[in-house]
């Protein structure tokens, strides 16, 4: 839907037809995906290295502790790499602005070409996309906007994205290491332990990935069973090297 200001110099008939109308676009894209990320590795990383350590006959205090310790690792790294990815993303998004609005600036012929030919690619002829590009040319704020989301593919940050990214993953990522943990708190022998954290990480897998499918537009089943599937894999693996090495 457009935004407020752009909608302001509609004719009233067709405005109001936009404030009749609701669109049901899923837009919490960037959340999901942050999501997805924390709880994936959380529950993926800590599930492994429990087993590996109870492969190795360590007794689940020292499972706990060493997942504990884990977590707290994963979930700030995790969140720093939230937060930096989030932040290069609009640090770049701000040097291709300052680009675009030099070259406005210094060569408006040229853009307004580019303006011509990026209408001319959704078949919009010569004699239609004449008034537009002269539109945009009486008003560069609007202009520099259609450039920067129509050449360059870019669409403005939010502000507050490094951040709410790092809060969102780190969260995710303790939420999901806890599972795999939980066992280990209530059985001190980390054999037996680790078969019921195996139970309960993978159910807690299948769940996540049926709802990771659902979000993303995925198969669920499909979804669930490859996300279940990748958790036990990394998790056999490292127990059965701790095993080996530790015969």
């Amino acid at each position: 839907m457009a935004s407020a200001e752009h909608r302001l110099s509609l004719e009233p008939e067709k405005q109001g037809l936009l404030n009749r109308h609701t669109e049901k676009h899923f837009t919490a894209g960037e959340i999901v995906r942050d999501v997805i990320i924390g709880v994936s590795d959380g529950l993926t990383v800590p599930f492994a290295l429990a087993a590996g350590l109870s492969g190795a006959n360590a007794t689940s205090s020292i499972v706990l502790t060493a997942g504990i310790a884990e977590v707290a690792a994963g979930a700030i790294s995790m969140g720093l790499g939230g937060y930096l990815a989030a932040k290069s993303e609009a640090d770049h998004y701000a040097r291709e602005l300052k680009r675009e609005q030099d070259e406005i600036i210094a060569v408006p012929e040229t853009e307004a070409a580019e303006v011509a030919e990026i209408l001319a690619q959704y078949g919009i002829e010569a004699h239609e996309y004449g008034p537009v590009v002269n539109a945009l040319r009486k008003n560069p704020q609007a202009w520099l906007d259609f450039m920067m989301k129509f050449e360059l593919g870019l669409e403005k940050p939010d502000p507050r994205r490094a951040l709410h990214s790092a809060m969102t993953i780190a969260v995710a990522y303790i939420l999901g290491g806890l599972v795999p943990l939980v066992p280990y708190m209530f059985i001190p022998k980390a054999t037996e332990a680790v078969v019921f954290s195996v139970m309960v990480t993978l159910v807690a897998l299948l769940v996540f990935g049926y709802a990771k499918g659902r979000f993303t537009g995925n198969k669920p089943f499909r979804s669930a069973l490859e996300t279940a599937l990748i958790g036990a894999i990394a998790s056999a693996a490292a127990f059965g090297l701790a095993k080996a090495f530790h015969s």
